[in-house]
């Protein structure tokens, strides 16, 4: 192996003790290829088992912790009992390659579809529907506290089936415009009480998540089990998060006992818009306001062995991929054994079969231009 390259493959010890055997990690992403009950299939078992070889560890697609909640057609379940046997089977095939399987957890809030939901009911902070190009969005119905509390405790839930099904850790996704992105949103969540209004009151779903989350590992399991939370940096909405509202979020989530943080991003270069020195990257920022009290997950159209050379360098413990180990299942392998030149950066559309790529996922990755290099933009 190339030793610029070593830093990628160096193990780390999380706050709990646990060690990641190296700093590559798959990126969570939705494969819409579970049962209709929610139950794991054996395409998705060896869709993750096969890239499970060489990271450190793998984040799951989401998993719904409520009926609710769902967020997609295919997504693995987590919001019953009778699903821990499955959720085990995956987490098995994951962890017998030797990377850490962490589940991650959500709800989807105003961004459920309808069809999916009992009764097509959508719920939300407030009764404010998305802002998204080219979709009906529908108006959700305002969750009562009653309501709040239950979902709270659905958080807790999930995380002790994780446990129960041989997971390492949760990753709780308070990403990518779902719930609790939402409560934190000036934009989805215009609430007057205890869990809306101020940066500070609009801080309270995503701690309390934190807070169940944590006392259900305390309460069924033991200090090795790991608890991540993912975010999302800004958004593009007025009002919305600004770079300025995460860094004061960050700024809490760093000393509330969690394993890692995980910033969301399409770009890991991405410089930030509003609130903080426009002239530097969001991860620049992160890095400084956690001031390593916690280690951070940086992502971001990360491909070739340099790319993950350069991110390194700014300091992130960990790097997630996500297209890449679609398009290429043995990258960090290629690495290790000098062979980075071969590295596939482009998604070759006769290769379904030989990338294990489940069938529902690849009809959606080959019917979305532009989303994967070799897809080609309208």
């Amino acid at each position: 192996m190339n030793k610029d390259y070593a830093p990628l493959f160096e193990s780390y010890t999380l706050p709990n003790g646990e060690v990641i055997r190296n700093r590559i990690i798959m990126a969570p992403m939705t494969n819409y290829s579970s049962n209709p009950d929610g139950s794991v299939t054996d395409e998705e078992i060896s869709y993750y088992s096969r890239r499970a070889e060489g990271v450190g560890a793998i984040i799951t697609a989401v998993a719904n912790i409520t009926p609710g909640g769902k967020g997609f057609p295919g997504e693995i379940g987590v919001d019953r009992d009778e699903l821990i046997p499955s959720l085990s089977k995956l987490a098995s095939a994951i962890k017998s390659k030797g990377a850490k399987a962490i589940l991650q957890i959500f709800h989807a809030g105003r961004l459920a579809p309808e069809d999916l939901l009992p009764n097509g009911d959508v719920v939300a902070p407030s009764n404010i529907p998305a802002e998204r190009a080219g979709t009906i969005n529908p108006r959700p119905r305002e969750l009562t506290v009653e309501e709040i509390d239950d979902i709270i405790k659905a958080f807790g839930d999930a995380t002790r089936r994780a446990m129960e099904a041989g997971f390492d850790g949760v990753e709780i996704h308070g990403a990518n415009g779902y719930l609790i992105q939402q409560f934190f949103s000036p934009h989805a969540n215009r609430r007057e009480d205890t869990y809306g209004g101020s940066v500070e009151k609009r801080m309270t779903f995503p701690l309390k998540v934190i807070d169940e989350v944590q006392k259900t590992v305390k309460q069924y399991g033991d200090a090795s089990f790991i608890v991540g939370y993912r975010f999302s940096p800004e958004e593009p909405e007025t009002p919305g998060i600004t770079m300025g509202q995460t860094l004061q979020l960050v700024d809490r989530l760093a000393d509330k006992g969690l394993d890692y943080l995980h910033v969301s991003l399409m770009d890991f270069w991405s410089k930030a818009r509003r609130e903080a020195d426009t002239t530097k990257t969001r991860i620049e920022l992160l890095l400084k306001q956690i001031n390593k009290r916690v280690p951070l997950i940086g992502v971001g159209s990360i491909y070739q062995a340099d790319d993950a050379k350069a991110a390194m360098k700014t300091g992130v413990e960990f790097l997630a991929l996500g297209r890449e180990l679609v398009m290429d299942p043995e990258w960090a392998k290629k690495i290790q054994e000098g062979k980075e030149d071969t590295i596939v950066t482009t998604l070759d559309t006769t290769k379904k079969d030989e990338l294990d790529v489940p069938e529902p996922l690849w009809n959606i990755i080959t019917s979305v231009p532009g989303w994967f290099p070799g897809i080609a933009k309208n």
